[in-house]
């Protein structure tokens, strides 16, 4: 369970928001005497008479903001990108004397240095339910039609996940255009584009294919078209196929090695909107939280959402510790990981007779069975030792035995193996930390080794303490179907309070994101003969591109649905029970919170015919934004026009139309929601509440009635807390649920007592 402070957890959030209110409107106020460039985000006015997407030289009216020795200098461009769609303003490399000349220009606004962003890293579809000849997949025709935009680390164009067999030509509306040379775009890949004009300016163009496999990978999980035969390393074996395998996809390569900068995802993001996308997945973020005014992705897909088009960004994988979500504004769907039922096991066998599950991809068949020398990496009492970190297993003779390692530090879990490997260890055992607990990885090991729980982990540690001569080996058993407690959420499933906005609660969705197999660019432990490569990888990357699909199968078949009444259907519709039937767990194993699963487990079936949706319109937004405290300029910055608060009727966050309550309750309050009925005509809806421990929860009315489709009616929920009730808990959750002969639409709540 989560242990939070809620006190000391407001106070620092306070402090978080004040911190970058302060960075914020001093902007650039600069001390450093320094003048070497930086890449700054420059926001500034447009010109008065004309909007950005009439503004027929775009780049002289921002270079109109430039110092004129610049203007006048033999130097590569200063200017990187102009923004048209996703914000009024550019992107320059400036030094800190240049950026004071253009904050002195009329109609600056603001400026920061730019920030990066990271990573956020078969069987699935049938798992969500989907099956080829009936329900979601028939009825949505697989996605067709429909244009996933993927922001991500290029892709390998050749991989049979991207043929076009029967796909038609993309739809009149896409206008992008292919940068690829050597294998083109198809029917399936339409089109491909590289943004780091930063490193153009430096060394020529990158092309959009994928070095490393991330892009690849969640660009197949998102639209991948039907492979039979995949596997990987001889695991996992089926056919693959994307969420949505007859959509096309868009691919926007943003990352290269590890930096994704800002100015390149808002350069993407610019594009897509122009290009015609209908859905945007972004598997990236920062390793914080800003104010939405300080957050790039918030910023551009705050202007796809407004043409229209549906966004789904990762969590982030900085679980399972509070408040460490990113990716929380309202208007993106945020997704964490939850794992599947299928695990690909390697058994730790002791010598006492115990055996521990855990899991590995890489299986030899030819490792023996018998019993070897085990050993603990850490019994010198070191600590980078017990890690199995790089260059630390020097001191002890490890040769031929197997070796215990524990996770953490600044070396992967592959990498601990390449450590025991370099010092002769015949294998590994992997044990979590404790914060981990259950959650197991299956990784491309470099050699043989299994991952176990922390629990598995203290046994074996015991065993090895309790004997002179401790030995075990590993049994390799293979693919596994039919964990009854999936899906469960993984402990490194970014977890909220949603720091920007604690009233919002996030993450919205859980989806598929532990063990997940996908298209890969290149084969495994250099074996070539593979003619398909495919990899498992894990991460709230591997999650959203599951939810980018669902979202795109929606898109689908209901195509003048918006953004909001699509994550609306997808939230409401949640699961959140497993396969046991019991209530969804998190890596204790004991029933997860809303700050893990939000409103529950993706099912898209379900989804499909959510009944009522709750829908918001873009300019809902800015009451909300300026209730958040947000200057005028700050809201501006987002919604992409002049807005004034004063004049704006600002709303608590708690009253924006959203399908979950977030409360902090210090008060008694109450907050009105409206539904539009998307399901049958002539039908009727009653209210069923499971109170927060603690919490007085009324609604008003508490039947709902509708005549027609696209119906909307309102209704009002009061929380009051109950002063002999959970007086020592900081949060309790229940839920509301609307409920017809047909129907469930449930709207989890979360209560933080302040």
């Amino acid at each position: 369970m989560l242990l939070l402070n809620m006190d000391a957890f407001l106070s620092i959030l306070l402090a978080f928001v004040l911190s970058f209110h302060v960075h914020f409107a001093q902007g650039s106020e600069l001390t450093s005497s320094t003048s070497s460039p930086k890449t700054y985000i420059i926001h500034v006015n447009g010109p008065q008479d004309k909007t950005l997407a009439q503004l027929d030289d775009l780049e002289s009216w921002y270079h109109s903001f430039l110092p004129p020795t610049i203007m006048s200098s033999e130097e590569q461009p200063r200017i990187i990108y102009s923004y048209r769609n996703v914000m009024s303003g550019f992107s320059a490399r400036l030094t800190e004397e240049e950026l004071r000349e253009v904050q002195k220009k009329n109609g600056f606004i603001s400026a920061r240095p730019e920030m990066m962003l990271h990573r956020q890293t078969t069987h699935t579809p049938q798992v969500l339910g989907l099956q080829q000849q009936t329900g979601l997949w028939k009825e949505s025709s697989f996605g067709k039609g429909v244009i996933v935009g993927v922001l991500d680390s290029g892709i390998m164009p050749d991989h049979p996940s991207f043929n076009d067999a029967g796909m038609p030509p993309p739809p009149p509306r896409w206008k992008g255009r292919c940068e690829l040379e050597v294998t083109g775009c198809n029917n399936k890949l339409i089109g491909a584009r590289s943004f780091n004009l930063a490193l153009k300016v430096k060394r020529g163009a990158e092309a959009p294919i994928d070095e490393d496999g991330h892009g690849t990978h969640t660009a197949s999980t998102a639209a991948g078209a039907f492979v039979d035969y995949a596997e990987v390393l001889g695991n996992a074996k089926g056919t693959a196929a994307g969420i949505a395998p007859h959509a096309h996809l868009a691919i926007y390569r943003v990352c290269f090695g590890a930096n994704c900068p800002e100015s390149d995802i808002l350069a993407a993001l610019d594009a897509a909107v122009d290009d015609g996308v209908d859905v945007i997945s972004i598997s990236l973020g920062l390793r914080k939280a800003p104010p939405f005014f300080y957050d790039s992705t918030a910023i551009g897909t705050f202007a796809a959402m407004q043409k229209g088009i549906f966004v789904s960004c990762a969590a982030g994988n900085s679980g399972p510790f509070p408040g460490s979500l990113v990716n929380g504004a309202p208007w993106i769907l945020t997704v964490g990981a939850s794992n599947v039922d299928r695990s690909i096991v390697a058994t730790a066998k002791l010598g006492n007779g115990q055996e521990f599950d855990g899991e590995s991809v890489f299986q030899p068949s030819n490792f023996t069975p018998t019993l070897l020398p085990l050993a603990y990496a850490g019994n010198n009492g070191k600590h980078e030792a017990a890690l199995c970190s790089e260059g630390s297993l020097n001191d002890t003779d490890f040769s031929g035995k197997i070796v215990l390692c524990e996770r953490g530090g600044d070396t992967g879990r592959i990498g601990k193996g390449k450590e025991v490997k370099r010092v002769g260890g015949a294998a590994m055992i992997v044990m979590n930390d404790e914060s981990s607990g259950f959650s197991l990885l299956a990784d491309v090991h470099v050699l043989p080794a299994t991952h176990v729980s922390y629990d598995a982990g203290l046994k074996i540690k015991a065993y090895i303490n309790s004997t002179a001569t401790p030995t075990a080996t590993i049994l390799f058993k293979g693919t596994v179907i039919g964990n009854s407690l999936s899906p469960a959420v993984s402990s490194f499933s970014s977890r909220g309070p949603n720091m920007a906005s604690p009233g919002i609660l996030k993450p919205d969705i859980i989806g598929p994101g532990v063990n997940i197999l996908a298209a890969w660019p290149f084969p495994l432990n250099d074996n070539n003969n593979s003619k398909s490569t495919f990899n498992i990888i894990s991460g709230t990357s591997m999650s959203c591109p599951h939810l980018s699909g669902v979202a795109a199968l929606l898109k689908s078949s209901h195509p003048h649905w918006s953004p909001a009444a699509i994550k609306s259907a997808i939230m409401t519709s949640a699961d959140i029970i497993n396969f046991e039937q019991k209530l969804i767990v998190d890596e204790t194993l004991q029933p997860a919170d809303p700050f893990a699963t939000g409103s529950g487990h993706v099912n898209p079936s379900r989804a499909n015919d959510p009944g009522l949706v709750y829908d918001i319109k873009p300019d809902d937004y800015v009451p909300y934004l300026c209730g958040l405290g947000y200057s005028d300029t700050e809201v501006g910055i987002i919604a992409h026009k002049t807005i004034k608060c004063s004049e704006t009727s600002s709303i608590p966050e708690g009253e924006l139309n959203y399908p979950s309550f977030s409360v902090v309750l210090g008060f008694p309050q109450t907050f009105t929601r409206t539904v539009t009925n998307v399901g049958e005509g002539n039908s009727s809806y009653e209210v069923i509440v499971k109170a927060p421990e603690g919490v007085n929860v009324k609604v008003q009315p508490n039947k709902l009635y509708f005549s027609e489709k696209e119906q909307k009616e309102t209704y009002s929920v009061s929380f009051r807390r109950i002063e002999s009730g959970n007086e020592t808990a900081e949060y309790a959750q229940g839920f509301l649920q609307w409920v017809s002969a047909k129907h469930t639409v449930r709207s989890p709540i979360l209560v933080i007592f302040a």
